[in-house]
């Protein structure tokens, strides 16, 4: 199906923290190439400037009237400020020192006092001391013209400046624009998160999914002590949570039932990718029919890296292999174990097999199906995933109906229902889905275990399909 747009019901808000915190490495190098970049630019840019600057009291002559001089004060701001900026006072500035002077000057009052600030700037701090200096000496030239009754008192004298009086604008807002680097790539990631068409929770896998959902499989960390990273996770175990383990038999009855009341007996596990858990599904589909005393034969079919072998101790007594009946080394009956402490029967590889694509021969593959159909209660083939290598198309051809193992947030929705498509063309039949490793959600209320219930069967069958 193709994607309408974003329903906040099938977002997983525990996925995108784990997305910002998996990514969380991103969010630090941006904020912190945010901050040296500032940095760097901001020095590169900056122009320091220095302010010397005075305090003046305004006084109105013969008047001892404090109101009289906060009135006068407020008038003779504005025009101070033009005649300090003037050009008749630049020019006798510029005369006074011998030459040229780069700055401004600017006068401002303090409200409610008869106070004035002059202030002169200039990339230079001599120049502007020596530019207010020769401000106050020479205003008076100018201004005595406009305010005849009113004079200023020096009440702060100017002196050299020793720190520039600005700073560089990016390196001011240097940790502010880092932060806001840091929010707009986490942005980016949510939004990657949002558009990344994916299974994100069982209630998106029912809307989005083309076919029966057979459960949900909840997300199980292996709490055995000093357990190996590649220990499986069997129902049988003792240290598996019984919410894993029912969740399994529950999909393993589902899909006994659909291959029974179809009257199917080889079953294709198989993914799109890679470490979706379609080998540990295969292994427990097998185990939970084997508990109900079926004789159920489980073939590793993916030569190229196989996993059975492993999944179940690495330590088995095989007397042969999947690839020697392919090579023709061994016959149907002899290359099969029986593990006697699950029941399972066993056509495994202990090692990936040379040239894979040359040995898988459909006709061979065929026959050997045939054969193991007439013995068997069931047959459940784990194979390669189907973006891996084109292996799984060629078991697809000899088994009954197949499985796609989904797991949460990892495959693309389109990849998973074209090759939903492809096995139900190729087989004849497509049972469904298992979603795999699914965690429960954090604002709605419900584990993905307890969830699951109002999924199985809410896809769209594909046995309705004409």
């Amino acid at each position: 199906m193709n994607r309408d747009g974003i329903n906040l019901d099938e977002i997983s808000y525990r996925g995108i923290l784990m997305d910002l915190l998996k990514n969380v490495w991103m969010i630090i190098l941006t904020a912190a190439a945010v901050w040296l970049g500032c940095t760097g630019v901001g020095k590169l840019l900056y122009q320091p400037q220095y302010t010397a600057s005075s305090t003046l009291v305004v006084t109105v002559m013969g008047s001892s009237n404090a109101y009289s001089s906060l009135s006068t004060a407020t008038q003779m701001a504005d025009v101070f400020s033009e005649v300090f900026q003037s050009s008749a006072l630049r020019s006798q500035i510029e005369e006074d020192v011998g030459g040229t002077i780069e700055g401004s000057i600017s006068c401002s009052l303090i409200e409610e006092t008869n106070l004035l600030v002059l202030s002169a700037t200039s990339p230079d701090p001599r120049q502007a001391y020596l530019l207010i200096n020769s401000a106050l000496q020479h205003y008076e030239d100018v201004s005595g013209y406009v305010f005849s009754n009113a004079s200023l008192e020096i009440v702060q004298e100017p002196s050299v400046p020793s720190e520039p009086s600005s700073s560089s604008w990016l390196i001011a807002r240097r940790n502010l624009l880092a932060l806001l680097g840091a929010v707009a790539m986490a942005g980016i990631i949510v939004l990657f998160y949002l558009f990344r068409f994916t299974v994100k929770n069982p209630l998106s896998a029912s809307r989005q999914l083309d076919g029966t959902i057979h459960g949900v499989v909840p997300f199980e960390k292996k709490r055995e002590p000093g357990a190996r990273k590649n220990s499986a996770l069997l129902l049988t175990s003792p240290v598996v949570s019984m919410n894993f383990a029912e969740s399994l038999r529950r999909a393993q009855a589902r899909i006994e039932h659909d291959m029974r009341s179809k009257n199917k007996k080889v079953l294709l596990v198989t993914s799109i990718s890679e470490n979706e858990g379609k080998s540990t599904t295969a292994a427990n589909i097998a185990l939970a029919l084997a508990e109900k005393r079926k004789n159920v034969l489980l073939i590793d079919g993916d030569l190229r890296k196989p996993a059975q072998y492993k999944i179940f101790g690495g330590n088995l007594q095989l007397k042969g292999s999947l690839e020697n009946v392919l090579r023709r080394k061994q016959n149907f009956a002899d290359a099969v174990t029986r593990n006697t402490k699950t029941g399972i029967y066993q056509l495994f590889q202990e090692k990936a097999a040379a040239n894979p694509s040359a040995i898988l021969d459909p006709a061979l593959m065929g026959q050997m199906i045939s054969y193991y159909k007439n013995v068997m209660d069931y047959v459940i083939v784990d194979c390669s995933p189907t973006a891996v290598a084109a292996d799984a198309e060629l078991w697809m051809q000899v088994c009954d109906t197949g499985v796609l193992v989904v797991r949460q947030d990892w495959s693309d929705v389109r990849a998973i229902n074209d090759t939903a498509d492809l096995i139900w063309q190729t087989c004849g039949d497509f049972s469904g889905f298992i979603l795999n490793a699914f965690h429960d959600e954090w604002f709605s209320g419900q584990s993905a275990y307890g969830y699951s219930y109002k999924t199985y069967g809410s896809g769209s069958e594909h046995g309705e399909r004409g």
